[in-house]
């Protein structure tokens, strides 16, 4: 019987911000979609104090890929263990951990570890793993110091929101509209062109033009996971100036008091556009409010014509 092969990868980097804020970010991981750029989206399966387990979607060499991670989470010793119970081929096992050391001055060392085996020990396989893990843990690492040396609270930079449309025409062909992005041209008004392409089921990438509330035309590109018919999750690329981050998920729910389609934005703030793009009196607060308020009108309006699509009436409510 052969032996695995176990191989390791070690990244660090010196954090000039406090250790629990970098250890937030890293232990909530419902956030790396809008602080991480390789990260799509996170799904919970399992979770309490300690531990948890959720399924994972993100860019690997290039590729949007999947798996399923169990997470023990210490936070007395700033130390969160992890161990992938479905991994994605050639990788057989993938394991690791996020050690954060409080260093003298202030500052944060963080310590990512790695250690993986593929199937045959593959030469290829093994070369082009390490070169994933040294591209994501150094874009990770680098996400970290970005958002925690800003000098504000991470939950002024990083936040969430929903609205939540009822769909009396149902939640099936809800989610068809929304999945059918190809044709937003033709069904929304605030989209002018679209491209989409889907060279994997269900993993689709689209490029867009919109038009805001001002008239000013934007192009956005977005990865999306569409998993039919309950939810559609993506990672936007292109960016605005105000954002470093947003993901997003639409989900298709048919409860016990009707069906609702669901938009759900996470976003991470460029303190550093505020005053560029809103004016030199502008402040976090203000640019909150002005990317609430814009992402907010763009999903809302397409849900609404998405209830309208259904042949249905519906009202709008916000949380």
């Amino acid at each position: 019987m052969e032996r695995t092969v176990i191989h390791r990868t070690e990244h660090t980097r010196v954090v000039s911000a406090p250790a629990q804020v970098v250890y937030d970010l890293v232990a909530d991981v419902t956030l790396w979609p809008a602080v991480f750029g390789p990260s799509v989206y996170v799904r919970h399966l399992e979770r309490d104090e300690r531990s948890e387990v959720f399924e994972i979607w993100a860019q690997v060499n290039g590729k949007v890929t999947s798996w399923t991670s169990r997470r023990v989470l210490d936070p007395a010793r700033r130390y969160v263990s992890f161990r992938q119970q479905r991994s994605f081929a050639p990788v057989t096992s993938m394991a690791g951990s996020w050690l954060l050391r409080e260093l003298p001055d202030g500052r944060t060392e963080v310590v990512l570890r790695h250690r993986f085996s593929v199937e045959d020990d593959a030469p290829a396989a093994v070369e082009a793993l390490l070169t994933a893990l040294d591209r994501n843990s150094g874009e990770e690492l680098a996400a970290l110091a970005r958002v925690a040396e800003l000098g504000h609270p991470v939950a002024d930079v990083v936040f969430s929101f929903t609205d939540v449309v009822p769909i009396t025409g149902g939640a099936a062909a809800a989610y068809d509209f929304v999945n059918r992005a190809d044709l937003w041209a033709e069904r929304l008004p605030h989209v002018s062109r679209v491209r989409l392409t889907e060279d994997e089921p269900g993993v689709q990438d689209l490029e867009m033009d919109t038009v805001t509330a001002d008239g000013s035309a934007h192009t956005t590109r977005s990865v999306r996971i569409c998993h039919e018919p309950s939810w559609i999750a993506y990672k936007q690329h292109v960016l605005p100036k105000l954002l470093t981050g947003h993901s997003g998920l639409w989900t298709f729910t048919d409860g016990p008091e009707g069906p609702v389609a669901t938009a759900r934005h996470t976003v991470a703030l460029n303190p550093a556009t505020v005053r560029e793009v809103l004016g030199e009196q502008a402040t976090l607060a203000d640019a909150r409010a002005f990317v609430r308020e814009a992402l907010g009108r763009n999903s809302l309006t397409t849900m609404t014509h998405a209830a309208a699509h259904t042949g249905e009436d519906s009202q709008v409510s916000a949380a």
